[in-house]
């Protein structure tokens, strides 16, 4: 009878055991490089989601494991995701900055048993390429197509659009194109450069000699929109008060310092602001500003890579910790909750986010900084890009 009891109890520990787990997240991002602000505010949005909610889910424990991919590696990217899985034996893949990167982890997802969640990179397609794909970020067609209307209010009839010439950008250049000209406007001449463009001039004085009224951009964020918003001012395009519309990325906050004045009036339409005004944000704010040690620093990825942590958490709720690709994407269709952004969800179809997109005007504070204002909101917009891509 004692050596049952004694068996039962070793049961009774071990089955605990089993469920007692480290449950390990992968995440891959931008670390060093010329983009490597961007992963520092993946790490401080994650840091921030985990010192608020703490790291245990039941009896397991979430461990966050980087991979530094400082640019665009398609190839590189699988290699890493596929270390993450092997090796590292990772239940989830988060994470991507840049949309080669994500598309190129898509194909090894099912064999893996592992969800990725998006949190940043931004072409429409990304979640059509596998069921286990969740966005927590936003896509360009979603922060594109609300500018065309601003334009079209602010009386512009003509503009030029210049897009860096990759995923996001050819999906920022239709999305403008579709909505403006639904509006009633015209798309006079549309221009795609090359990633590592950094002379920006020639491209000036093609936007002068257009004959438009208005040029909508899209650069990816980071050095090179330093570039192309300083050459507008340098070229006298603003003087000549050819307006200036783009999404977000091009004035986000980590960069406003150095933009300084030459940003000043420049309108975007954008999922997310360090400067909104809800007792969620200022809470994330100030769990993000420690976590990344300077608030100046903070900008947009640092709020989907907080999503993207909530989001897993349900995932891991959802499973009991066991892995389940397929049950823990289940377990987030149609999750709703208010971000640091404002109400979001999941849509349960395309497992894109659903949520606000902000008209921002860049203003200067009393205190000589600078920050994007809100002005008016644009309430729970989908993706465009999805049903266009069909």
């Amino acid at each position: 009878m004692k050596r049952f009891v004694l068996a039962a109890v070793a049961a009774i520990v071990m089955s605990t055991a089993a469920y007692a787990d480290t449950i390990k997240v992968g995440v891959v991002g931008p670390f060093s490089g010329p983009f490597a602000l961007q992963g520092k505010n993946f790490k401080a949005g994650i840091d921030a989601y985990m010192t608020t909610n703490g790291n245990k889910i039941g009896d397991n424990t979430v461990e966050v494991i980087y991979r530094d991919l400082p640019a665009a590696d398609p190839a590189q990217s699988k290699a890493l995701a596929q270390e993450l899985v092997v090796k590292e034996k990772v239940q989830y893949l988060a994470g991507f900055y840049f949309t080669p990167d994500a598309m190129a982890v898509t194909p090894i997802l099912k064999q893996a048993n592992t969800p990725l969640v998006i949190m940043n990179a931004a072409t429409s397609a990304i979640v059509t390429k596998s069921p286990l794909v969740v966005r927590t970020s936003f896509t360009t067609w979603q922060t594109s197509t609300p500018i065309a209307k601003v334009a079209h209010d602010a009386g512009v009839s003509k503009v030029i659009s210049v897009v860096s010439d990759y995923g996001p950008g050819v999906d920022a250049e239709n999305a403008f194109k579709a909505a403006f000209e639904k509006e009633g406007g015209q798309v006079v001449e549309a221009i795609r450069m090359p990633l590592a463009t950094n002379d920006f001039s020639p491209i000036m004085q093609r936007i002068k000699d257009s004959g438009a009224q208005g040029v909508f951009a899209f650069l990816p964020s980071g050095p090179t929109t330093l570039g192309f918003v300083k050459a507008y001012n340098e070229n006298g395009l603003k003087a000549a008060g050819i307006k200036f519309f783009a999404p977000g990325d091009l004035t986000q906050e980590s960069d406003l310092p150095a933009l300084g004045d030459a940003a000043l009036g420049i309108q975007t339409t954008f999922h997310y602001a360090v400067s909104h005004d809800s007792p969620e944000n200022k809470a994330f704010v100030e769990a993000a500003a420690k976590a990344i040690g300077n608030k100046a620093e903070l900008s947009f990825p640092a709020v989907g890579a907080y999503d993207g942590m909530n989001v897993i958490y349900k995932m891991i709720e959802g499973t009991g910790g066991k892995q389940d690709a397929a049950k823990a994407v289940e377990a987030v269709k149609g999750l709703s909750w208010v971000s640091p952004r404002g109400p979001v969800s999941i849509d349960p179809e395309s497992r894109h986010i659903t949520q606000n997109i902000y008209l921002r005007e860049v203003v200067k504070a009393d205190d000589g900084t600078y920050y994007n204002k809100e002005v008016q909101t644009f309430e729970k917009q989908g993706d465009p890009g999805l049903a266009a891509a069909k």
